[in-house]
């Protein structure tokens, strides 16, 4: 059989992060073993059931069957519009600040193709989602990295761009409540973006997956409730987080017209958008009681305070994030992240994420979700403990 060869820009793309760790995790377990999995980013509960029930009542409507308008169902668009005005007080045009996506991904993929030429420069934060430079690399731009430092609470330093990086940036991803650190974003670091984007004529995509988890009483604040954001830039948000709808595929962006203009006609000559009756199912997710999330990030605070408190009993000097459903761990002194990693996962069979595959900024980290049970989180605390890598009181 003939082996045709990949268009060459299929070879900048990089290795799939998660692919690549899933497939060590999954050998362990086909050998046998009783692996404990935090280092996946997959919600471990399921749909709540007033969402599902609209999918299975709007998939028997024969309207559904069809081809649904190509930039997506007025009703779902208006309903983004509103629940941007309830939960931030945020005014969006349904027709045109509204992109609908085929989850939050495809979003943060495509907009490179939609902004840039070859050549072109983006501030992509490190660490960071891996997924970012793919986009990168399909649109042959060029990748300017923005330290995520501890010191810094994780949040990018601007100052430390020469003028000849900012001359060729015209692109800049942000994510906050942040993957993999668990930071959140402050109204000032916020405002003062708004600012340099400006200043530097550069468009901001905020990737807001997280949008819906912050912990200790604290509501994470979207890039657009800062003045000129509109002006600058766009947020993405997915329902997979917030409404646990991972496999639905399902996100939308929201934000500056020309830029969301730019997505749906890249989109319009890709899809015909998003099956009818998910973006039903959406919509009842958007509009409905929002119980089932402020549910589901108790469970995540709990999981997060029994994580914490835990690790930190037994020795490892560890800090609780601030939001999204991940804790980012420094890892004991004399282990690269990727070594650590191996060595919990051969030794104990507890699978977590090396710093490293994030960025070269996170190398001395590991990432844990927040993404199974107590019972289970205990076990691997106990199995971690076991190890004689931490002293209780150092």
């Amino acid at each position: 059989m003939k082996n045709f060869k990949k268009a060459a820009r299929l070879e900048l793309l990089p290795q799939q992060f998660f692919a690549s760790l899933a497939g060590t995790v999954n050998a362990a377990m086909k050998e046998g073993h009783d692996v404990i999995n935090l280092g996946q980013g997959n919600p471990d509960q399921p749909t709540p059931r007033h969402i599902v029930e609209k999918l299975t009542e709007a998939a028997a409507s024969p309207i559904n069957h069809k081809y649904p308008p190509f930039r997506g169902l007025t009703s779902f668009k208006e309903a983004i519009s509103s629940f941007y005005f309830r939960e931030y007080g945020v005014k969006v045009d349904p027709e045109t600040e509204v992109a609908v996506l085929f989850g939050g991904k495809a979003g943060l993929v495509e907009i490179p193709q939609c902004l840039l030429n070859p050549g072109d420069g983006v501030l992509v934060p490190d660490p960071g989602y891996p997924d970012y430079v793919s986009g990168v690399a399909l649109a042959e731009a060029e990748m300017i990295k923005m330290p995520l430092k501890e010191e810094h609470g994780f949040l990018p330093d601007y100052r430390i761009h020469s003028s000849e990086e900012l001359e060729k940036t015209k692109l800049m991803f942000l994510n906050y409540p942040n993957n993999p650190t668990g930071a959140t974003a402050t109204a000032s670091f916020f405002e003062g973006t708004v600012e340099f984007a400006a200043q530097h004529d550069i468009c901001v995509v905020h990737d807001f997956a997280y949008g819906a988890i912050g912990f200790d009483g604290k509501k994470p604040i979207s890039f657009l409730q800062t003045e000129g954001a509109k002006d600058v830039g766009i947020e993405i948000y997915t329902l997979s987080k917030t409404y646990n709808m991972a496999g639905w595929r399902v996100g939308f962006a929201v934000g500056n017209k020309s830029v969301i203009e730019a997505i749906n006609l890249l989109q319009d000559h890709l899809y015909v958008s998003l099956f009818g009756a998910i973006q039903e199912a959406a919509t009842t997710a958007l509009l409905s009681s929002q119980n089932c999330v402020a549910e589901l990030v108790a469970t995540y605070e709990d999981r997060r305070n029994l994580l914490i408190s835990g690790l930190q009993e037994i020795g490892w000097e560890v800090k609780a994030p601030q939001g999204s459903f991940f804790a980012w761990l420094k890892v004991p002194e004399g282990f690269t992240s990727v070594e650590f990693s191996t060595y919990l996962l051969e030794t104990i069979h507890v699978a977590v994420a090396p710093g490293v595959g994030f960025g070269e900024f996170g190398e001395g980290y590991v990432r844990v979700g927040l993404l199974t049970s107590h019972d289970r989180i205990k076990e691997a605390i106990s199995r971690i403990e076991n190890l004689e890598l931490f002293h209780k009181g150092d």
